[in-house]
């Protein structure tokens, strides 16, 4: 090992632990507490009871004054963040908090235990399973089907020659050592699979802590967060450690395996040679494995019950914002029918489609032009009043508008000659140009160049009479003039 990777690692809870002050008070405590009866989920009240009768002994027997504080703060210091060696939380339904052991603890007690000195080191047992693991592995990954029929032959042959043995009444049976060598094995074992069971609940215990984490902040769409949360999910179900697990699992649910199980730890307890060795709490070690089973599929099944709350809330959420919109609806139209508000109106562009047709178009007419003589033109002998040329006369296209379109309303065509016999120039040839001029929705101007039409106007005074010759003009109604 690396010295950097030894410096990250002493931040671990359970090198932490190692190091404590009062690391003893922990190790022992949490051991009888949760490992020696594989409890889980301790309610704080009985956990607490328990460590003050714990203090309680100690004080008494180290000297008062050892362990001054109280359990409750213990507690809260084992399970605060900088520690973590026990996990303080409440469950579904209960006001009460509740403790759970921290894989990181086992690690440490198996470690410790470890350093027990033991008069009798086993080593066949050991042995003996290498070489049972060699074969599984070996021969488990031998697709040649002439080889595994030779190995399979070869533990048929052991298998008639043991029992010829024993049908002649030669029974080989395990002397003391042996018996012992296997029993620590054993045990050993046995404690090491329900550590590593706590150690896998952690672990759906972070995913599930993370999608908590993720549904709080979350604010995209539901889509985005059940992909990822289900791909975290099928990542865990399909590592190594996932397919492990699922499949120990499956081996363990098995009637006959269990009914085998109990049949043999059954049988241990009967073995003469390993009387002042056993330990009674062996003899339901596999519903031990069981129940740490069923308490990591149930925080599986944690991240199920999120996803699904998460749903319900969105969807709870979703339907209350569509109601708060329908009752705001109604309550702005009653209050409209009862005159507290104007009344709703609406207002769209006129739908409708503008096209010209290609023969509509009226071809290119060039200007005639007019020839001018100013040969005659000269200077005048007498003065006349010139104020007239700096008047400016203002034409009111809008009245002009609305007289024509108010003409317009119950004819599609009307010409200017019937709009000045209807009302007479009075601005002279500044108002004639205003008509032709005029333009607005409704409203089409059209000049006929082949027709001509005269407009006649008396001049200020009434004493002389103007007239001016222009194309016919004609006013079309159209769609869109206001009624």
């Amino acid at each position: 090992m690396q010295y950097e990777e030894l410096a990250y690692l002493r931040s671990h809870p359970a090198w932490k632990l190692l190091a404590a002050r009062h690391a003893e008070l922990v190790l022992s405590f949490l051991d009888r507490a949760f490992i020696e009866p594989n409890a889980s989920g301790i309610p704080a009240r009985a956990l607490a009871g328990l460590l003050d009768d714990e203090l309680f002994a100690l004080n008494q027997r180290l000297g008062e004054g050892t362990f001054p504080r109280s359990a409750a703060e213990y507690l809260d210091e084992w399970c605060s963040d900088d520690h973590a060696w026990l996990r303080k939380y409440y469950p579904a339904g209960s006001d009460e908090a509740h403790y759970d052991l921290a894989p990181a603890v086992e690690k440490a007690l198996l470690w410790v235990k470890e350093l027990r000195p033991r008069d009798f080191v086993g080593t066949e047992s050991r042995l003996n399973t290498i070489f049972e693991l060699l074969r599984q592995m070996v021969f488990g990954a031998e697709e040649d089907p002439q080889l595994r029929l030779a190995e399979l032959r070869r533990r048929r042959a052991e298998l008639d020659d043991e029992i010829g043995r024993a049908e002649r009444g030669e029974v080989t049976v395990l002397d003391a050592v042996s018996q012992r060598d296997r029993y620590q094995q054993f045990v050993k074992t046995a404690r090491e699979l329900l550590a590593d069971f706590r150690e896998v609940e952690e672990n759906f215990r972070r995913l599930d802590r993370q999608l908590r984490e993720r549904i709080a902040g979350w604010e995209g769409p539901k889509g985005e967060l059940l992909e990822e949360a289900v791909g975290s999910r099928a990542t865990v179900a399909e590592s190594d450690q996932g397919r492990s697990f699922q499949a120990f699992y499956d081996f363990l649910l098995s009637h006959q395996r269990q009914a085998e199980l109990t049949d043999l730890l059954q049988g241990l307890a009967n073995v003469e040679h390993l009387a002042p060795y056993y330990d009674e709490r062996l003899a339901r070690v596999h519903f031990d494995w069981v129940d740490a089973c069923e308490r990591t599929q149930a925080t599986v099944r944690l991240l199920s019950e999120q996803l699904r709350r998460f749903l319900d809330d969105q969807a709870w959420l979703e339907n209350r914002r569509v109601f708060e919109l329908l009752r705001s609806i109604e309550a702005r139209a009653l209050r409209a029918r009862a005159g507290g508000e104007p009344s709703i109106t609406m207002e769209l562009e006129a739908s409708r489609v503008d096209f010209v047709l290609p023969m509509e178009r009226p071809l290119h007419r060039p200007a005639a032009a007019s020839a001018i003589d100013s040969s005659s033109v000269s200077d005048a002998e007498e003065d006349f009043a010139a104020e007239g040329l700096l008047e400016q006369a203002y034409v009111d296209r809008e009245e002009l508008l609305s007289q024509v379109l108010a003409s317009l309303r119950q004819r599609q065509d009307l010409g200017l000659r019937e709009v000045l016999e209807q009302r007479p120039l009075q601005q002279g040839l500044a108002e004639l140009v205003g008509y032709m001029s005029l333009s607005g929705p409704g409203l089409e101007v059209v000049m006929d160049e082949s027709r001509r039409e005269r407009a006649e106007w008396e001049a200020e005074g009434g004493e002389v009479l103007r007239v001016a010759e222009l194309p016919a003009v004609t006013f079309h109604r159209g769609c869109e003039q206001p009624r």
